[in-house]
């Protein structure tokens, strides 16, 4: 059940931040929900690797290259699913910090209504 509820949480999320971006283009409900899970499965299995392969660099900066390495995941995701399209990595960055944040907002949503209950 909680993996339900952090998959809508993703594809809402995907769908809110490619509505507020016109350099993101989401095909359909579907096409969000495909990318949540890609996004899901990435950030698992290549997320890691990325990490380990760039650590020096991700001590350098204090962390902020994950933010890249956010980036290029995204960059990844559009490579392998039709009907998901970002126009360069700028567009990608800005979808990748706002759908952090969009993600953080209804995470504390939910949260809250889970302790009014």
């Amino acid at each position: 059940m909680n993996f339900l509820i952090r998959l809508i949480i993703s594809t809402l999320a995907v769908l809110v931040t490619a509505y507020l971006l016109p350099g993101v283009y989401v095909d359909s409900f579907m096409t969000a929900v495909i990318v949540a899970i890609v996004l899901g499965c990435l950030n698992v299995l290549v997320k890691p690797l990325l990490i380990l392969f760039s650590l020096p660099v991700v001590l350098f900066t204090l962390g902020l290259f994950l933010i890249v390495i956010n980036t290029l995941i995204i960059l990844l995701a559009d490579k392998l699913i039709d009907g998901f399209k970002v126009n360069g990595f700028w567009w990608a960055l800005l979808f990748s910090v706002l759908m952090s944040i969009v993600t953080s907002i209804l995470n504390a949503i939910k949260k809250r209504d889970e302790q009014a209950n």
